[in-house]
């Protein structure tokens, strides 16, 4: 009798643990997450296994609106809405530097073609770098001195979309810390370097100020604002 009833709770025992393995396996909730997520994947592959009958695959609304934001938005295209800001020249000063503001310091600032990269990721980000051609005159009173520096602003932008279907270009206001002038060039004197060492701040605060104004002008700012709804209506009008 004792050996039976030894061989009847390893049984028990064997049972209890394999119904809660199956316990363990059949989670109900797991199950149901599993299924969902099984059934999305499903889905995203059977509309990447689709094909048009011109053989373009087929994709869901989700890729589509992904898809047409990386298509759409490219360097090329927000080169084209900065084409406005190159090739503008603008004057600073003349500024009084120097021990009563005897010294006179006057910058020729001339926009360049900007230099553009793009970051894909959640959101699509660019990076827009405008080179900047400085022309100098440290006015001595005594004797004009004339130098040319290299300058430098830069701008991030992000791309953004609004109701109901408006694709937006966002660019941050440029501040004086986003400019650089080089006046520490090898070839300006030390003495001049310290009198456009107290105009610095002054000659980047109305760079900055510029570029801000330049890219809130109307054609800059229409360029950077996209109705998607209203091209798709143009183009339906047109069929």
């Amino acid at each position: 009798m004792r050996h039976d009833v030894t061989v009847s709770e390893n049984v028990v025992s064997e049972e209890v643990t394999q119904d809660q393995a199956l316990d363990d396996q059949h989670d109900p909730v797991e199950v149901g997450v599993e299924i969902e997520a099984e059934g999305s994947e499903v889905d995203d592959v059977a509309a990447s296994s689709e094909v048009t009958g011109d053989g373009r695959a087929y994709l869901t609304y989700e890729q589509f609106g992904r898809r047409f934001f990386e298509v759409a938005v490219t360097e090329d295209r927000i080169g084209a809405a900065f084409t406005a800001i190159a090739g503008e020249e603008f004057q600073v000063g003349p500024i009084a530097a120097g021990p009563g503001g005897v010294v006179k310091v006057q910058a020729n600032v001339k926009i360049a073609e900007p230099e553009i990269t793009r970051q894909v990721a959640d959101t699509i980000t660019f990076t827009v770098k405008l080179p900047l051609f400085i022309g100098l005159v440290v006015d001595l009173k005594v004797d004009r001195i004339r130098y040319d520096v290299d300058g430098l602003v830069t701008l991030p932008l992000s791309v953004r979309c609004a109701e109901p279907l408006q694709l937006r270009i966002e660019v941050e206001t440029p501040r004086p810390r986003d400019v650089f002038v080089d006046v520490a060039s090898h070839n300006i004197r030390g003495s001049i370097i310290r009198y456009l060492a107290q105009v610095d701040d002054e000659i980047r605060r109305v760079i900055a100020r510029f570029v801000a104004d330049e890219v809130d002008k109307p054609e800059v700012k229409k360029a950077r604002l996209i109705d998607v709804d209203v091209e798709l209506g143009r183009a339906f009008e047109g069929m």
